[in-house]
């Protein structure tokens, strides 16, 4: 098959083109930068911004399906920036694929789109998007994840798949901020640490887009639909935080705040901030308080029966393969990583 990934440096991007080319397809990555690893691979890599709507459709051209992978991702930012590559990136992404008569679509979306104040325990993806978000990212995803469902149709298929808390070796994101702001002496649980929250290894994310990929085509059972993925192990959130700072060699966390202090935190640092447009991420926002102090964990029954996913790595080999690679320099590398 010849798939067009956007984003496909990234980390799941990235984790994606691999078991693409691992089975033999055509790939070629869009994305805004140059990644010489996945030229390695074979992979053919055009360049590009989302919004452009000739760079998106000429790399789309002779492509059979794509995977949509790329987003603008974090916590903090101009509402503008996250709709111009969430937003109108994925119409742009849409529009190529009737441009180029391309049947198949499969979107990475997120679960935040429906997390609001209220836990989410066990929901399934009957969950309604929340009257508001407390952020950009996930607004704008879930406006995104909207566009994307409602173009499926007799010539384009489309299904969009909600990974929780992405994971493993070569993350840039969660896993090194953890480790940069621990050995700081700065990293503190917001409450007890006992909320339950799902997480994905990241090579059970990939998979789920392979699976959905070779099941989708106009008509299907999976068409227009949207499932939750994850490693299908809910944890606590403060056992989490500290199973993966042991990974990389460091002691739990021990100190604590209240949810409402983190929470009215957050609301005063987001307004500072935005009142003196200071770019760089706050410490502390109201999503990020909400994130990580209330339960959101889902029913991936749908995905295990449509998709037939079933997630290849637990959390304890996960963990493992996380220590040894920290361990051979990843640490290291990660610490300065965080964005």
């Amino acid at each position: 098959m010849r798939v067009m990934v956007t984003g496909g440096g990234g980390f799941l991007g990235a984790a994606i083109v691999r078991k693409l080319r691992a089975r033999g397809d055509t790939v070629r990555s869009f994305s805004r930068g140059e990644y010489p690893e996945l030229t390695r691979l074979g992979v053919e890599c055009a360049r590009g911004d989302l919004a452009d709507a000739t760079a998106v459709a000429a790399a789309a051209a002779g492509m059979e399906a794509v995977l949509h992978v790329a987003a603008k991702p974090g916590i903090w930012g101009a509402e503008e920036e996250y709709y111009r590559t969430n937003v109108l990136g994925t119409q742009q992404v849409l529009a190529a694929c009737r441009t180029h008569r391309i049947p198949r679509l499969v979107y990475t979306s997120s679960p935040s789109v429906v997390h609001g104040s209220l836990p989410l325990e066990g929901v399934d993806e009957a969950a309604p998007y929340p009257a508001d978000h407390d952020a950009a990212y996930p607004r704008t995803k879930a406006l995104a994840e909207r566009a994307v469902l409602a173009a499926n149709g007799p010539t384009l298929a489309t299904v969009a798949l909600r990974p929780h808390m992405i994971w493993g070796p070569g993350d840039h994101h969660l896993v090194p901020r953890l480790i940069a702001r621990a050995r700081a002496g700065e990293l503190r649980k917001v409450g007890d640490g006992r909320c339950k929250v799902d997480h994905t290894y990241v090579d059970n994310a990939a998979d789920a887009h392979l699976l959905a990929l070779d099941r989708l085509a106009p008509g299907a059972a999976i068409a227009g639909k949207v499932y939750f993925i994850s490693n299908g192990e809910p944890i606590a959130m403060g056992d989490l935080l500290d199973r993966i700072l042991a990974a990389a060699g460091l002691s739990p966390v021990t100190e604590s705040v209240p949810p409402w202090l983190a929470w009215a935190a957050g609301a005063c640092l987001e307004a500072v901030y935005g009142a003196c447009h200071i770019r760089e991420e706050p410490r502390m926002t109201r999503f990020l308080a909400r994130q990580l102090s209330t339960p959101h964990w889902f029913n991936i029954s749908a995905a295990r029966r449509d998709l037939g996913y079933v997630p290849q790595v637990t959390l304890d080999e996960g963990l493992r393969r996380l220590a040894e690679h920290l361990r051979g320099g990843g640490a290291a590398a990660g610490a300065g990583a965080g964005a």
